[in-house]
């Protein structure tokens, strides 16, 4: 389908009709005046904290009015959405909100449990490379989702962005991806809390009458369904003060090997940098020499993609954001130094105080290989080789917050993907209803109807078998930064065709079109060798091909391509070129909802910008939380 210029007004709407105040959409929003009683005209040309409003036309100089609807993709043949009172999601997350929920999303158990299998397997200092290498990467990516989400924070998130600025296939293929990713792992971390409680009940195969693990899939169920259902800021709420405890472990861990690298422990050992040197920075990986050293260090990428994963959800939350031209931001400049604080310190001095052929972390590896408890940890291991005891259970109870809170929040992430889908017109439309809490209600529900794969998979045998569904996780999480990181692209060769400077933008990403270029490169290099050790021969076994595992590896890339493509050819399609890219429908309306809320803001504060104490907390503990 040939691609038109982006209508500028609704259906032929004329301007004066614009002007006199008739309603557009289903917003009920009169454009004739604002809050503050100023006519539309004026409004239109007034800026909004330097944001362009008005619709410009590719090579056009003129400035029209903006309307105040949503489309569907131009490539959706000739089908118009606009979005009504029925499909409008409310704009209750606070800014502090957004923030923790986007560092929650990158702290899981990956960090707590995942670590012990790969230092053994590649040793210190290649882990404190690799995910220092990939967190780069998670922050170019933060960076490039940032600058495109503070231009235009639509409902439809990064969905919405990829086919307005790239290419609608790859919205389309964006969007599934997404979905499929949680619709996979909300019940594995179900599971993963129902394993964390039999840890106390499952002593030596004897289940109590307390460890039957369908009760626990039941309540965790019913309570993460219903704090999705009573709206945003219900769970914005609670996932602020999940992920500020999950901080607080995170501190605590800190805390405590430290302690323990500097002889704090009843051991009376300080191994130091000890280990560093015997038995070494790096474990050779599948063969010896430099090559399995090499190889050991390639081994940890996969493993520094899953951890930082979820980092990227707060590009999900922009259509319920307050103000999301000042959390977006906020979030993405904090995300760094969160990534270098808890991740990189923390990897650093887990290095220290564990060595990577230590027995007990090998036996440890074992047990994360058939369930999820504190046994699993290389963290209870720095503790048992200090002479630490009782840490497991503590570790436990750490364990049980992060699953929590991972599965309410993917469930909420699955939610929105799906309404995004459905706004993007590449869903069933019934999907992007909403209720009177502004939830999508339908989609929430099929959503939670996949959750109940946890009671099939509840007994310790299948989860091993399930694992495999869930290292799929990773390959759709690299296939979604790869995306995000060609929205970008795109958006920057756009804005510069357009003649946006960057003066204009409420963030700009640090990195340029270059870094993302680079990033991009990295990505898919990532994706291309995920899959190397299948093809090395296995020194245990002698299998010289693990075809199982090949296909784990690469078949969601096969899924993604088909998806992108099948769109494509059905669709008929085509990729935006620069000048062609509609930067502008449905900015107008986003900027004067952050104009009220903005004025509401004062007035709430009596004319004050900032209250003395929210200014405090800014420069304190706001750097963390």
């Amino acid at each position: 389908m040939a691609h038109k210029p982006p209508p500028q007004y609704d259906d032929g709407l004329e301007l004066a009709q614009y002007q006199a105040g008739t309603c557009v959409g289903g917003y009920g929003w009169k454009a004739a005046s604002n809050s503050d009683g100023m006519k539309a005209d004026e409004y239109m040309g007034m800026e909004v904290h330097e944001y362009q409003g008005g619709n410009h036309s590719a090579g056009n100089d003129r400035v029209f009015p903006e309307d105040t609807s949503e489309k569907l993709p131009f490539a959706s043949m000739g089908r118009v959405y606009e979005e009504d009172k029925r499909s409008h999601l409310r704009r209750e997350l606070k800014t502090r909100q957004i923030s923790m929920i986007a560092l929650g999303g990158a702290l899981g158990t990956g960090l707590l449990i995942n670590t012990g299998p790969y230092l053994a397997q590649s040793g210190p200092v290649s882990m404190l490379i690799g995910y220092a290498l990939v967190g780069v990467l998670c922050y170019a990516v933060m960076a490039g989702l940032g600058e495109m989400a503070c231009w235009l924070p639509l409902a439809s998130g990064f969905t919405g962005l990829a086919g307005r600025f790239a290419d609608p296939a790859l919205g389309f293929a964006l969007g599934w991806n997404y979905w499929f990713k949680y619709i996979v792992t909300t019940p594995n971390n179900i599971i993963a809390f129902v394993l964390v409680i039999k840890y106390w009940f499952d002593k030596e195969g004897y289940y109590g009458p307390g460890a039957n693990p369908a009760i626990y899939v039941s309540i965790l169920l019913a309570v993460i369904i219903a704090i999705n259902y009573f709206g945003v800021g219900v769970f914005g709420e609670f996932e602020f003060w999940l992920s500020s405890v999950k901080v607080l472990i995170m501190l605590g861990l800190i805390i405590f090997t430290l302690v323990l690298a500097v002889n704090g422990g009843p051991s009376n050992a300080a191994p130091g940098f000890n280990y560093l040197v015997d038995p070494g920075a790096f474990a050779p990986y599948l063969t010896g020499g430099s090559g399995g050293k090499f190889l050991g260090f390639w081994n940890v990428l996969s493993s520094a993609v899953f951890s930082f994963l979820g980092a990227e959800l707060v590009g999900v939350t922009v259509g319920e954001a307050q103000n999301p031209r000042k959390a977006v931001p906020r979030a993405v400049k904090l995300t760094f130094f969160r990534i270098v604080f808890f991740y990189i310190i923390l990897i650093f001095l887990l290095g220290l105080t564990v060595p990577y052929n230590s027995p007990l972390l090998l036996s440890a590896n074992n047990v994360s290989d058939n369930t999820v408890s504190a046994e699993a940890s290389p963290f209870v291991v720095a503790a048992r080789l200090a002479g630490v005891k009782a840490v497991p259970d503590i570790i436990n109870v750490c364990l049980l917050a992060f699953t929590f809170s991972a599965a309410n929040s993917d469930l909420y992430i699955a939610t929105r993907s799906l309404y995004s889908l459905a706004v993007e017109g590449s869903a069933p439309r019934i999907f992007s209803r909403t209720n009177s809490r502004g939830v999508p209600i339908y989609a929430l529900a099929l959503s939670a109807a996949f959750c109940t794969l946890a009671f099939m998979i509840v007994d310790v045998g299948t989860f091993t078998t399930f694992q495999y569904f869930v290292s799929l996780v990773t390959i759709f999480g690299i296939l979604t930064w790869i995306s995000i990181l060609l929205s970008h692209i795109s958006f920057i060769r756009a804005r510069r065709a357009q003649n946006i400077p960057d003066t204009a933008l409420a963030y700009v990403s640090p990195f340029g079109i270059r870094g993302s270029i680079a990033a991009l490169v990295f990505a898919c290099v990532i994706l291309l060798f995920n899959g190397f050790a299948d093809f090395v021969p296995d020194p245990i076994t002698g299998v010289k091909f693990q075809w199982q595992n090949f296909i784990v590896n690469y078949i969601g890339v096969i899924i993604y391509a088909g998806m992108f493509v099948g769109y494509k050819i059905f669709m008929r399609t085509k990729t935006w070129k620069p000048q062609e890219v509609d930067l502008y429908t449905g900015k107008a309306r986003i900027d004067e909802e952050e104009n009220e809320f903005l004025a509401g803001e004062m007035k709430r504060n009596a004319g004050v910008k900032e209250k003395r104490w929210a200014g405090l907390y800014r420069v304190t503990l706001g750097n963390f939380f």
